[in-house]
C-alpha cells in the first residue's frame, strides 16, 4: 500500500491491473477479483467516473473526520476503467439529493483529499451539479 499512498502524494491515482484479463482494481488489491490472478501490476487510473446511487450519511455512518469535506454522501461509483466501488462524494446535501438522484447516473471525478493526521485519501466530486 505504500506505493498507493506515495502516488497520492504525487497527485496520482493508482490501482492494480491484471495482465491476464485487463481488469482494474481500485482501491488496489494484489489479486484480480475477475480471474483470480495474483500477478497484478500498478496502473494509473484516469479518475473519471459515474455516480449510480446516493446515500446520505446517517448518525451512525457519519465520520467526524469528514466534516472538512463539507456536504457529502456515499455512493456507488463506476470508474471509467470499469471498477465499481462505494465512495464518498462531495457536494451532495439533503437539499439537492432528490434532484441529483433523478439525474443518475452523473459524471464525477476522483479528487485527492488531505485528511487530518497527515495522510491523503480519495473522494469524488460531481462534474455537474
Amino acid at each position: 500500500m505504500q506505493t498507493f499512498y506515495e502516488g497520492l502524494e504525487e497527485g496520482k491515482l493508482l490501482g492494480r491491473k491484471c495482465p491476464k484479463c485487463g481488469n482494474v482494481e481500485f482501491p488496489p488489491v494484489y489479486a484480480c477479483n475477475a480471474c483470480g490472478n495474483y500477478g497484478t501490476e500498478w496502473y494509473e487510473i484516469s479518475g473519471k467516473a459515474r455516480l449510480h446511487s446516493i446515500v446520505l450519511p446517517a448518525a451512525l455512518s457519519s465520520k467526524p473526520e469528514y466534516k472538512q469535506l463539507g456536504k457529502y454522501a456515499y455512493g456507488k461509483v463506476e470508474l471509467e476503467e470499469g471498477t465499481k466501488l462505494n465512495a464518498v462524494v462531495r457536494g451532495i446535501s439533503k437539499k439537492n439529493r432528490k434532484e441529483l438522484s433523478e439525474k443518475l447516473p452523473l459524471n464525477c471525478h476522483a479528487a485527492i483529499f488531505q485528511r487530518e493526521g497527515g495522510f491523503k485519501t480519495v473522494v469524488f466530486d460531481l462534474d455537474e451539479a
